[in-house]
């Protein structure tokens, strides 16, 4: 079986065929991470979806024109990443740039399956061409079941979509960690997640001369593949301690998730997330957060909400934070 079916974009078609290959873009409308090795033998590794990662090799690439991969799920035995292939050919048309994907080598079932995903996300990449934003994926937003590293996925593309719109002028800002402006906590947040990566033995590499959503994206995917390829069993050793591996991934979870919250409060925006996720995580917190690390100093005591409160406000109250800020 064969999927089959192109799309009109209103760009050049240089611009288009940056939105399919490369990994700040691709973040846009199609993934919530992503490594690429653009050339003939490269791999790639998408986070399409929280918990579902395509994974493939590139056949053929012609810049500006065509790229063909094969194509498969990590982590499945269902759909090798050699079992099917995917080709995308650029050609000029009126009004912008033809963009024809065609994805060989399914099953019946495995048809109805990718037509669905490819017939979402190239929607989304129509809407991302036009618009310039293609919104928050509502795919990415509570996906089910859930565990640590799941949840991880999830609450990075949260922490994404408001990295996305922090500008230069914004570094200054206050966020509700006293001990931290906008541009001091992108430095610990990066600073964090690279501490996660070393003890992982995952190739980290801060660029702090990055835009703030590139330079967390690209240091946060690394870190995310090595953890689903060690799996959450046993111990990590932290340096200063050896943590159970599922702690360390709430540890990250609450590094994107709560943060998401100050950047946002910084910048004096609404942050939404879905309450299946935030109740999630808030379990998560109160497994990590013991009264020990609090007089250690990471957190401060927890905070007083009202029976309203929403479980995002929950989450950040228990974290030390007032809400209301």
């Amino acid at each position: 079986m064969t999927f089959d079916k192109t799309v009109l974009l209103p760009l050049d078609i240089d611009q288009a065929f940056a939105l399919i290959t490369e990994p700040e873009r691709l973040r846009r409308w199609q993934t919530v991470a992503a490594r690429v090795d653009l050339k003939v033998g490269g791999e790639y590794r998408w986070t399409v979806t929280p918990g579902n990662h395509a994974t493939g090799t590139f056949s053929e690439i012609e810049p500006g024109k065509r790229v063909v991969f094969t194509w498969g799920w990590e982590q499945s035995d269902a759909m090798a990443p050699s079992d099917s292939v995917v080709s995308i050919t650029l050609e000029p048309a009126s009004g912008g740039t033809s963009v024809r994907l065609v994805h060989e080598g399914l099953s019946e079932q495995q048809e109805v399956a990718h037509a669905e995903g490819w017939n979402h996300y190239l929607g989304r990449l129509v809407a991302e061409a036009t618009s310039g934003d293609a919104g928050a994926d509502e795919w990415a937003a509570a996906p089910d079941p859930l565990n640590e590293l799941v949840a991880a996925d999830a609450t990075l593309a949260v922490l994404e979509r408001v990295l996305r719109s922090l500008t230069p002028a914004d570094l200054d800002a206050q966020t509700p960690c006293a001990d931290y402006n906008v541009g001091q906590l992108l430095d610990h947040l990066a600073g964090s997640i690279s501490g996660i990566g070393q003890a992982l033995g995952a190739p980290v590499t801060d660029d702090a001369a990055k835009a703030p959503e590139a330079r967390i994206a690209d240091l946060a995917q690394p870190v995310l593949e090595a953890f689903y390829r060690r799996g959450l069993e046993g111990t990590v050793d932290m340096g200063f301690a050896e943590l159970p591996a599922t702690m360390v991934a709430a540890i990250l979870n609450l590094e994107f998730l709560v943060h998401a919250w100050d950047f946002s409060k910084a910048l004096g925006a609404d942050l939404s997330v879905s309450d299946a996720l935030t109740d999630y995580v808030e379990v998560l917190a109160q497994q990590t957060i013991s009264d020990q690390v609090r007089a250690g100093g990471s957190f401060a005591p927890a905070q007083q909400v009202a029976e309203s409160a929403t479980s995002l406000e929950r989450l950040v109250a228990f974290t030390g934070r007032p809400v209301h800020v």
